[in-house]
C-alpha cells in the first residue's frame, strides 16, 4: 500500500506510525509542510495520513498552503482514498467537509479518558469504552454530514468520527512515544496553563510505558482497519 503523510512541523511527526508502516511494509512518502508545498497527485499513493501542529485550520492568510492542503483532503475523500487526520488533521477533514472549527471551551492537554461509541455496522470502527489517550489541542469542529462518532470525552465531545468506509478522524494523539511527548512539549509549553482539562508537565510525563504501548497499539488497529478498507474497496 502507497501511504502519503503530510506533516506541518517538525516536531509532530509519525510517532509510532513509523513502526507500522515498516511492519506493514508500506511505501511511504511525505510533504514536510514546513519546507516544501509540492502536493502530490492522487494517483500517488492510497492512504493519506495528515498529522497534527499548533497551527488553526482558519489561519489561511498566515499559512496560504492550508487552502492547497484542504482541496488535497477533500479530493482524496471524493476519490475514495483512504484518510486518517490526526488533531489538526482531523479538525483539516472536518473544515474541508464544510464545518466550522472553533475554540474548544476548555483547552485539552495531556493524559485523559475518552469514551468509545457503540455502533452496530461492522464497517464502522470501535473504540474500546474507555481509553486514557495523550491529547494537545485548543479547537474542536463540528461532526461532518453523515459522519459517524466514534468517541467523546468530558472535555470535547466530539474526539474521534469516521466517514464512509475510508475516513477516520482523531482529535486525539494515539501516535504518542515519550520522544514525541517530549519534542511537543518543548515547543509548545507555553500553552501549560492551568484549568480542568491541562495537566501539569509532572504528571504529563508521570506514565510509565504501557500507556504509551497501550495507545500505540490502537493506533495500529486504527491503522490496519483504513488499510483493509483501502485494499477491498470496490474498484
Amino acid at each position: 500500500m502507497r501511504v502519503h503523510y503530510l506533516q506541518h512541523v517538525p516536531f509532530e511527526d509519525l510517532g509510532s506510525i513509523s513502526q507500522w508502516l515498516e511492519k506493514t511494509e508500506c511505501d511511504v512518502t511525505a510533504t514536510k509542510l514546513f519546507e516544501s508545498t509540492a502536493i502530490p497527485n492522487l494517483d500517488l499513493f492510497d492512504l493519506l495520513i495528515v498529522l497534527g501542529g499548533p497551527m488553526s485550520v482558519n489561519e489561511e492568510e498566515r499559512y496560504p498552503w492550508l487552502r492547497m492542503e484542504k482541496l488535497l483532503i477533500k479530493n482524496a475523500i471524493d476519490a475514495g482514498k483512504g484518510v486518517l487526520g490526526i488533531c489538526l488533521g482531523a479538525q483539516l477533514i472536518a473544515n474541508c467537509m464544510g464545518e466550522p472549527v472553533y475554540p474548544n471551551r476548555r483547552k485539552e492537554i495531556g493524559w485523559f479518558p475518552i469514551e468509545g461509541i457503540f455502533h452496530e455496522e461492522e464497517t464502522t470502527y470501535h473504540f474500546p469504552r474507555s481509553l486514557d489517550v495523550f491529547h494537545w489541542h485548543g479547537e474542536t469542529f463540528d461532526l461532518p454530514d453523515k459522519a459517524s462518532h466514534l468517541a467523546k470525552s468530558e472535555g470535547c465531545e466530539n474526539q474521534a468520527f469516521q466517514l464512509g468506509r475510508s475516513v477516520i478522524g482523531l482529535q486525539f494523539h494515539l501516535e504518542t512515544t515519550l520522544e514525541t511527548a517530549e519534542a511537543i512539549l518543548t515547543n509548545c509549553r507555553d500553552q501549560l496553563q492551568p484549568s480542568l482539562y491541562v495537566q501539569p508537565e509532572q504528571v504529563i510525563f508521570d506514565q510509565g510505558p504501557d500507556k504509551y504501548q497501550h495507545i500505540n497499539d490502537e493506533m495500529d488497529r486504527v491503522l490496519t482497519f483504513l488499510k483493509d478498507a483501502v485494499i477491498n474497496r470496490p474498484h
